[in-house]
């Protein structure tokens, strides 16, 4: 005789806190990639300078593929530098992820989109600088994904509603 048991996919929060939390978290992780856009779109000062800046003609890419890229990837991210395809999907992605992730809708895609940008800074970076194996390239993606399967964009954010919509109910991947 077989039994027919039922898989617990419930997850009991120790506090009614944690939406919160998942909120603040997913607006953090968002304007991590919001801010490089900002910055690189108008040379803010921070990591670009105004006369570097994109819209004044220079490459959001050249510095870090150029720069930054070591290991048995470097040559392979140092081709990519400046090009304006390259320039143009990395600020598109940036663009997209930051406002998903702060708005609370395309949370899963945003959270794949960046978890893929993050992994393959990763690869250019080989070995990481402060540790032989793990940085922040590979714990921010475990964050997103965390996020996209906890679905923080329903918690205080436009998720509900977007989901709510007949294109997201049919295409369940633009949740």
């Amino acid at each position: 005789m077989a039994r027919n048991l039922k898989k617990q996919n419930t997850i009991e929060a120790p506090c009614n806190c944690v939406p919160w939390l998942l909120t603040l978290l997913r607006i953090g992780m968002g304007w991590i990639f919001l801010w490089p856009f900002l910055d690189k779109l108008f040379g803010l000062g921070f990591s670009t300078t105004p006369e570097n800046a994109w819209l004044n003609g220079g490459s959001p890419t050249t510095g870090f593929l150029t720069h930054a890229t070591k290991g048995p990837f470097a040559s392979f991210f140092q081709a990519l530098a400046g090009l304006p395809v390259i320039d143009i999907i990395f600020m598109i992605g940036l663009l997209f992820i930051g406002v998903s992730l702060i708005s609370g809708i395309f949370t899963r895609l945003a959270a794949y989109a960046g978890s893929l940008m993050l992994f393959l800074m990763w690869l250019a970076v080989l070995p990481p600088e402060h540790n032989p194996f793990l940085d922040d390239h590979l714990i921010y993606p475990l964050i997103l994904l965390l996020l996209s399967g906890l679905q923080a964009g329903r918690f205080f954010g436009l998720g509900h509603w977007w989901e709510s919509q007949k294109l997201v109910k049919k295409y369940r991947f633009l949740a």
